[in-house]
């Protein structure tokens, strides 16, 4: 809001609804309805980059629904934020195909005249018709609520066994998408020593900032198998407990 009012050249705010490589950094619920309506005030678009927050990760078709328990009718959710630009990519193909996307309304859409833009992949009819096939497959299975309930779950187990805890802070994250914060330093190497121990022990994770390891497991698991997982990473900590 700072930054908007100091300066009238901003053409748009570009934000991920959670910081993903930054560390899960899940910002307060109204964030990003409080950000969109600051942008709004200053004639400045509002551009959701749901790379990976999006198609279901955090437990909502997008990021940007917020908390919303809908079932793909999101606009007539009260917590439901329409971005003016919404980026989209790994998810979209259900990881069977490269593609990505660019929504936005004919306002911001129209701006671009033909021979303006271009797009080494653009325009790939096999890309659309994967991308819109595994859509189904999200609301079919309803994958969105699965990454929901599932990651309710991932985080109660955890918050229960870091309370006793010496090396974990804090667990954080929104649906399957979810972050652990080591009690080190960032420069130090304990959570790669302890994604090297969880690798050995039947699990792939991978640290980010130094000291926090993040989580993105298959949207499609199920209880049993996220239970599991919950097992191998406390059994993990507990060899490095101090």
């Amino acid at each position: 809001e700072k930054a908007l009012k100091e300066n009238n050249n901003i053409a748009g705010f570009l934000v991920e609804p959670i910081q993903g490589e930054a560390g899960v950094y899940t910002p307060s619920d109204d964030f990003i309805k409080k950000s969109q309506a600051i942008c709004k005030a200053h004639n400045v678009l509002f551009i959701a980059d749901e790379i990976q927050t999006g198609i279901a990760r955090t437990g909502a078709l997008l990021a940007v629904c917020g908390n919303c328990t809908c079932e793909g009718h999101c606009e007539q959710q009260e917590t439901y934020t329409r971005p003016d630009i919404l980026i989209l990519g790994k998810a979209l193909s259900g990881g069977a195909y490269p593609v990505s996307a660019v929504l936005a309304d004919d306002p911001v859409m129209n701006v671009i005249k033909p021979g303006q833009h271009g797009s080494t992949f653009g325009g790939n009819p096999v890309a659309g018709a994967v991308a819109m096939a595994a859509l189904d497959v999200v609301k079919d299975e309803k994958l969105a609520q699965n990454a929901r309930v599932l990651g309710e779950l991932f985080r109660k187990k955890l918050n229960e066994y870091i309370q006793g805890s010496s090396i974990v802070n804090l667990v954080r994250g929104r649906g399957l998408l979810n972050a652990i914060v080591i009690n080190d330093s960032e420069d130090s190497s304990t959570a790669w020593d302890i994604c090297m121990a969880l690798k050995e022990n039947g699990l792939l994770a991978k640290p980010t900032h130094g000291n926090i390891i993040r989580f993105a497991p298959p949207l499609v698991m199920n209880e049993e198998q996220l239970l599991d997982c919950v097992a191998i990473i406390i059994k993990t900590l507990k060899a490095f407990e101090k």
